[in-house]
């Protein structure tokens, strides 16, 4: 089944696009994401392949997939992970797919495969299942994609208009020295106030004044302009 999933992301790679993605993604030395690979091939082919071949990959294959060190072939195991979660019919199966997110984070390692993972499985788990003790624990972490999974998870939880476990991460790493955990932090806190202003409102009174200022500039984005204003000028 590898096999076959990894021939057809290949046949859909362009070099060129494998150029660009690594300047996007800062895979030099020093950088985020420094040394990962890539083929070249874009998300909607990837889910092409994903929704193609998710009933038919098994748990140790996707395992052997995320692990590979080609960026495109972990988030294709990704995008396939969660569609095995939308589509399953147990407790039982949703614990266990949630429970190998977990046991296989370490190569979930760059922000768009936590973005566009992390919510639809390990949020939404625990959210339904009221424990978010492994969120709590991952934003303890001294890692950056534990600690981005952490807070962006939350998004199945502000999605369902609880709002308490998003604003106590956005707290624990407000200061955080990278700007991939303050914009993500200000993504967060711009949706809560989306889906309740007065909720982000609040927490901005309390907080920003303390807030790394891309944080604060995410969070504000789609504030009137007047108050966005007066936020980033300190009037309020």
């Amino acid at each position: 089944m590898i096999a076959k999933i990894t021939a057809a992301l290949q046949e859909l790679s362009k070099p060129e696009k494998a150029v660009f993605y690594r300047k996007f993604f800062k895979t030099g030395k020093g950088q985020y994401a420094e040394g990962d690979q890539f083929i070249g091939v874009s998300v909607p082919d990837q889910r092409k392949i994903a929704k193609a071949y998710f009933p038919k990959i098994s748990f140790p294959e996707l395992k052997d997939l995320l692990a590979s060190e080609i960026h495109e072939y972990r988030h294709c195991a990704l995008l396939m992970l969660v569609a095995k979660f939308e589509k399953s019919k147990t407790s039982n199966q949703r614990r266990e797919i949630a429970d190998f997110y977990v046991k296989n984070r370490q190569h979930i390692n760059n922000w768009d495969l936590v973005d566009s993972s992390c919510y639809k499985i390990l949020g939404q788990y625990r959210f339904e299942n009221k424990d978010d003790s492994i969120l709590l624990d991952l934003s303890d972490e001294d890692n950056l994609w534990s600690q981005r999974i952490a807070v962006v998870s939350t998004m199945f939880h502000v999605k369902k208009g609880s709002f308490d476990l998003l604003k106590d991460l956005v707290i624990k790493n407000l200061n955080h020295e990278h700007d991939l955990m303050q914009k993500a932090n200000g993504w967060l806190l711009r949706e809560m106030g989306k889906k309740n202003e007065r909720e982000l409102l609040d927490f901005l009174n309390r907080h920003y004044k303390k807030m790394p200022r891309t944080t604060l500039r995410y969070s504000i984005e789609k504030l009137d302009e007047n108050l966005r204003q007066d936020y980033l000028k300190s009037r309020i």
